[in-house]
């Protein structure tokens, strides 16, 4: 059975960029126009760094109130948030400051804190700000050349708890620990984004959407929203064995 997805070819990493900063405006407006707030769940990477640099220059910047968007982020690095690795570090230099978000507005997975710890206490913010089931209005994803999207990587998602929102687990392939959110999250959401750029993603692009169902070998096949919008965004050279 096909998994259910828009997929957008483009034919560069900049137009990438472009059509996945326009559909990020796209969810935010229409939320705003349904809602107070706006529930975003940031990514990290070469390609939200790009769409981020899109979205806080003209005349993206005028399209969205960011004083009403609420801020989260899909994984995070187990470092301080001052570290080069750090996606919130990015996400705040590239985004969050030049748009001036209310700190108030801004969740960040403490990636400097026990991560066991850091993940339960991020699953508990999810709950307590939208719900048991909570709905983020867009998650932005991207996928690896093995196939993994957020922290869910090949081989570590097989025994994932089904009621967690957020867990942390230790990626052997990276020898480090990471803090993702569930698919269980993620697939709750009413739009996800998945970018992929690059001719060393068309292997891995091409098993997740037209190869067998092997989610513990590939875990992007494991985001498919129920009841939300599942768009993916891929350039020529990775959407070239599809």
């Amino acid at each position: 059975m096909p998994i259910p997805e828009i997929a957008t070819v483009l034919p560069g990493a900049a137009a990438l960029a472009e059509a996945a900063a326009d559909h990020v405006l796209a969810v935010l407006i229409d939320a705003l126009a349904q809602r107070d707030r706006a529930h975003i769940a940031l990514a990290g990477g070469s390609t939200p760094r790009a769409v981020n640099a899109l979205l806080v220059a003209p005349p993206r910047r005028a399209a969205v109130d960011w004083n009403r968007v609420v801020v989260w982020f899909g994984d995070e690095r187990c470092v301080p948030p001052d570290h080069a690795d750090s996606n919130y570090r990015m996400n705040r230099e590239t985004l969050l400051d030049p748009l001036g978000i209310p700190l108030a507005h801004v969740f960040r997975m403490r990636g400097e804190d026990d991560p066991t710890a850091a993940a339960a206490d991020y699953d508990v913010l999810l709950r307590r700000e939208l719900g048991e089931e909570p709905q983020l209005d867009l998650v932005q994803l991207g996928m690896g050349p093995d196939g993994h999207t957020a922290s869910l990587f090949p081989g570590t998602v097989a025994g994932i708890d089904r009621d967690k929102l957020c867990i942390a687990h230790y990626v052997p392939k990276l020898d480090a620990w990471r803090i993702t959110l569930t698919p269980r999250a993620i697939n709750t959401a009413r739009n996800v984004a998945i970018t992929a750029g690059g001719k060393e993603k068309a292997d891995a692009l091409h098993a997740v959407l037209e190869g067998p169902r092997q989610p513990d070998i590939y875990p992007s096949q494991l985001i498919r929203p129920p009841s939300g919008n599942l768009h993916w965004f891929v350039d020529a050279a990775a959407a070239a064995k599809l």
